[in-house]
């Protein structure tokens, strides 16, 4: 069994809040935008199994280390992840044909920092999952990453986590 943590566009953020979760997970994987190499770094230095891709914000030193697209097995899950991949009916032309003639069971995406868990049914029934975003530039409003289970190739215990409000702390509340 590996116990999973996924996050994505983070932009920079490496609060505490995020970090505490990495004791949890036997492999950290990032959905891109990292826009610097700090998270990284204080990943890589947990002795875990990282894996990630970069995104459109990440610059020559980002994608020196990570591809655009990583395609990997994990305890018998087939899994794609790439930053800016869509979803279920509306996925990134760019690799759509790719993604429709070789399906993974789950495909993960960042870039929209919208949260989203959902089947596809007309793509071999493949998981798709969006983290959201746990840093705080963006639009969005809630921090979130995601944590699973994937054992015997069942992906299992997938839970959100809310790590607050994208502002909280940084603006006067109105």
């Amino acid at each position: 069994m590996k116990r999973i943590l996924l996050l994505s566009d983070t932009h920079g953020c490496i609060e505490p809040d995020i970090i505490k979760h990495f004791d949890q997970a036997d492999e950290i994987w990032h959905a891109g935008d990292w826009t610097n190499k700090d998270l990284s770094d204080i990943m890589e230095k947990t002795g875990k199994t990282i894996r990630g891709v970069w995104g459109n914000v990440d610059g020559h030193e980002l994608r020196a280390i990570y591809p655009l697209h990583q395609q990997f097995t994990c305890e018998g899950i087939k899994v794609w992840m790439t930053h800016i991949g869509g979803y279920p009916g509306k996925y990134n032309p760019k690799i759509k044909a790719q993604l429709i003639k070789y399906p993974p069971d789950l495909f993960i995406c960042g870039h929209s920092h919208i949260l989203k868990v959902m089947r596809d049914p007309k793509v071999n029934n493949l998981l798709h999952i969006n983290p959201g975003a746990a840093g705080r530039h963006g639009f969005h409003i809630m921090r979130t990453m995601i944590k699973f289970e994937i054992h015997e190739g069942k992906l299992q215990n997938v839970a959100v986590i809310e790590l607050g409000k994208r502002t909280a702390g940084i603006l006067p509340e109105q």
